[in-house]
């Protein structure tokens, strides 16, 4: 680290000057030299190290930088590596305080809480001898972004990023990116370095505190980014965001191993847990070598005879054993264990969590895992943070492929994905029922696009900063964030009533949208949608309650359930009234799985996972109610042309 280097030169005696310089100057090349984006585009493939995880001597961690920001108002601890046995001494802030480093060189200080400050301010680490200083820190709000690509999505890639991008001249907020880390051993630390990503076909410089700057938060979290921003401008303190997202992850990577395994009252925790258990414990790693060193030779041997030039970084055969299921990054624990790690015991002021989509790949399996985990998740980030009480705030599952029309209703309403997008508010309301008024909810689903990657951040960010600004930082007078609720379902005589705790309303004052209903036999329809008439004015003008919606179809004479939003990418449209953004989230009144739904298509006994041809059949089914309610109303509009 370049300024370990700067801060352990100063009065030191000689032999100790050129000797700590020396080591430094080799870790502190690459920072040094790469920073520039020309050096970075030299750089070939692999990942580039510039500082190591944990340093062979004295040394902090890599989540104690220049240009950091502490956590306000509560205890500051900070942690690394000495020799055994040896003391290290840390200041900060008017406080002082020694450790002494334990047989695993680790050794951690604490420091008690102090007050917000936008004045920079430095720490100074002593031990033996060698003197570390760390400047340029600030004291204000430190939040984690967590979650999977939308979450890590950069900014300068989204609908109007770039007019971000360029504007993103804050020097008080700080940002970090943790670098991909994995299980199964805990990181205590993560290095600094350039990192390769095949998605994008280039290195992203991960694990380095930055201020603020258009070239640092291009490639920050679009969400992250915008919530930074709102954060910051409302509460005028200066805030660090520590980005610990990763593409392609699972609820299960980013839950402790422990926890899941204590997870005893969830058959599909423990089935998944099995699974990879099984796998890890089959994997071969020599069966594996020799197969792939066959491969190669067969491919040698093709290339030769068809005279195709072989590159010299090809002609040697592979000699690495992989670690097979258990280098897989959604290995029960693996995120956790690899990026939450390294940050546990650091005082924060809370996180927002965007993730899903790969959950959705294992049907209604996989959505009643989510929905047992994600509590549990959660529970264990706030452990992680030493704070039972920490703010989290949830993003429910964005969108994906096309969009739901009343013509295809019903078959697409045949996703997991939606499930998902349900445990989030379910999770989100028992928590918030049971009293935790620090957790937080924000919809995404109608910031709609085709692509599984919507583009539509910068709303997103928006709304969960509302929450967080309303709930945290005293603005809860004019922000609203929480979703309308339901109150009550009272079952009519051809309908369903639906009291709501506030008014709602399509924002266009045009047909609610959204709603389907359905009977015993389990076939969904979409329903029509009114306000409950409570009476009529001196006028004879009927007075509706925007607070109690009717919903009723002619193809369900007898409901007794409703879903809402129920779409990958749904045809839905109800939320607050009065332009506040905040939709009716996605949820259902009954508890019938994804594979029931009609009943009866795939026999008596449903076996879950559902086999393609189960599959199949449910979704033609679920065809042939759309196409009966088109005729069914096709034929309703020729009886009123005809009367």
């Amino acid at each position: 680290m370049c300024d370990r280097w700067f801060g352990a030169i100063c009065n030191r005696p000689l032999g100790t000057m050129i000797c700590l310089a020396a080591w430094n100057l080799f870790a502190c090349y690459a920072v040094l030299i790469d920073h520039s984006s020309a050096s970075a585009q030299q750089l070939p493939r692999e990942h580039v190290i510039d500082v190591p995880a944990i340093g062979s001597g004295f040394c902090v961690s890599n989540l104690f930088q220049s240009n950091m920001v502490l956590q306000r108002e509560k205890p500051i601890h900070v942690w690394g590596w000495a020799e055994p046995g040896s003391e290290v001494s840390v200041s900060f802030a008017d406080q002082r305080h020694s450790a002494t480093a334990a047989e695993d060189r680790r050794w951690k200080i604490s420091f008690s809480p102090i007050s917000a400050s936008n004045v920079p301010q430095s720490m100074t680490l002593t031990n033996q001898g060698i003197t570390l200083v760390l400047e340029n820190i600030l004291v204000g709000d430190v939040w984690v972004l967590g979650g999977q690509s939308n979450m890590e999505f950069e900014l300068e890639q989204v609908e109007n990023g770039p007019l971000e991008v360029v504007s993103a001249h804050f020097p008080e907020i700080r940002i970090l990116t943790v670098p991909y880390g994995e299980g199964p051993e805990y990181l205590r630390s993560f290095p600094r370095l350039h990192e390769w990503s095949d998605w994008f076909g280039r290195h992203f410089r991960k694990g380095d505190w930055d201020e603020c700057t258009p070239g640092i938060a291009k490639e920050l979290s679009a969400i992250g980014y915008v919530f930074a921003r709102r954060i910051h401008k409302a509460a005028q303190v200066p805030i660090g965001v520590i980005d610990a997202s990763r593409g392609g992850t699972t609820i299960e990577s980013w839950t402790p191993l422990t926890v899941l395994q204590q997870m005893q009252n969830s058959p599909t925790t423990q089935a998944k847990l099995a699974s990879f258990a099984q796998q890890a414990a089959a994997w071969d790693a020599q069966a594996d070598l020799q197969d792939r060193i066959k491969q190669h030779e067969q491919w040698l041997e093709r290339q030769r005879a068809e005279g195709n030039p072989i590159p010299a970084d090809r002609l040697q055969p592979p000699s690495d054993l992989r670690p097979g299921p258990l280098g897989d990054h959604n290995y029960p624990g693996h995120c956790y264990a690899g990026m939450i790690g390294p940050l546990e015991g650091l005082s924060v002021k809370g996180a927002i969590f965007h993730q899903g989509y790969n959950n959705a790949f294992e049907g209604s399996v996989g959505a009643e895992m989510y929905r047992d985990i994600f509590p549990e998740m959660i529970r264990a980030w706030r452990s992680a943070f030493n704070d039972p009480e920490m703010p989290f705030g949830i993003l429910s599952l964005c969108t994906e492929g096309d969009p739901q029309t009343r013509e295809d209703y019903c078959e697409k309403m045949f996703n997991a994905g939606i499930d998902i997008r349900s445990a989030h508010y379910s999770t989100f309301l028992e928590l918030y029922d049971s009293g935790d008024k620090n957790i937080g909810y924000a919809s995404t689903f109608d910031l709609r696009r085709r692509w599984y990657h919507p583009q539509l951040k910068i709303p997103a960010g928006e709304r969960i900063a509302r929450w967080a600004l309303a709930t945290q930082y005293g603005f809860s007078r004019q922000l609203e964030w929480l979703p309308p609720r339901l109150l009550e379902l009272q079952r009519l005589e051809n309908g369903l009533l639906l009291k709501l705790d506030r008014e709602v309303g399509d924002p266009q004052e045009g047909r609610i949208e959204g709603f389907a209903i359905a009977g015993e036999n389990r076939q969904f329809h979409p329903a029509d949608v009114a306000y409950q008439q409570t009476g009529t004015d001196q006028q004879g003008r009927p007075q509706l309650d925007r607070r109690q919606l009717v919903l009723t179809s002619s193809m369900v004479p007898e409901p007794i359930h409703f879903r809402y939003a129920w779409g990958r990418n749904p045809l839905a449209n109800l939320q607050l009234i009065g332009n506040k953004d905040v939709p009716f989230a996605t949820q259902k009144s009954d508890d019938w799985t994804m594979d029931e739904v009609p009943l009866g298509i795939v026999g008596p006994e449903v076996t879950k996972p559902l086999p393609r041809r189960e599959q199949n059949m449910i979704l033609e089914a679920l065809r042939q109610q759309d196409k009966a309610r088109r005729v069914h109303e096709a034929q309703r509009v020729i009886e009123e042309l005809t009367k």
